[in-house]
């Protein structure tokens, strides 16, 4: 097993590399009733379950017993779930909400395009998925010439 310091080092810079998500959730609990009920809790459950991340390190690194690590990751990580599963409930409402407002005036919600671009993790995975394949073949391609390259000269 990596000695403590390791994984306190492996949970400092992934919960360095998250800021691509908790960054935009602090961003959406400033700006406080400007944003919908729903999207503040999902921000808060993001943020939660990147502090509880973050928050393992300091506690690898002061060896603190794996009893008490375990118990603050569970209590993080199920507050996030809780807080997560109240920002779902939350949107179902607010999408209902909104359907009724329509309905009253006696419109048709703005129709959704069926582009794939419309969806940011489709447009992300129509972009990372080849790149992906394509890394994925360099990677093996040197490690077959490295394997195979050292044995064909022979």
């Amino acid at each position: 097993m990596p000695s403590p310091a390791v994984l306190a080092l492996g949970a400092a810079a992934l919960s360095a590399s998250g800021c691509v998500w908790y960054l935009p959730a602090a961003a959406d609990l400033r700006a406080g009733a400007d944003r919908p009920t729903s999207r503040r809790l999902a921000a808060a459950a993001c943020l939660t379950a990147w502090a509880t991340i973050a928050l393992s390190a300091p506690l690898l690194l002061a060896a603190a017993p794996w009893t008490s690590l375990g118990a603050v990751t569970a209590f993080g990580t199920g507050a996030a779930l809780l807080l997560a599963a109240l920002a779902r409930a939350r949107r179902g409402h607010e999408l209902s909400a909104t359907r009724r407002a329509w309905a009253a005036l006696r419109l048709r919600p703005p129709a959704r395009g069926r582009s794939p671009w419309r969806r940011p993790t489709r447009a992300f995975l129509w972009w990372f998925l080849p790149g992906y394949a394509v890394f994925a073949g360099a990677v093996a391609v040197a490690v077959a010439v490295v394997l195979i390259g050292g044995t064909v000269g022979r």
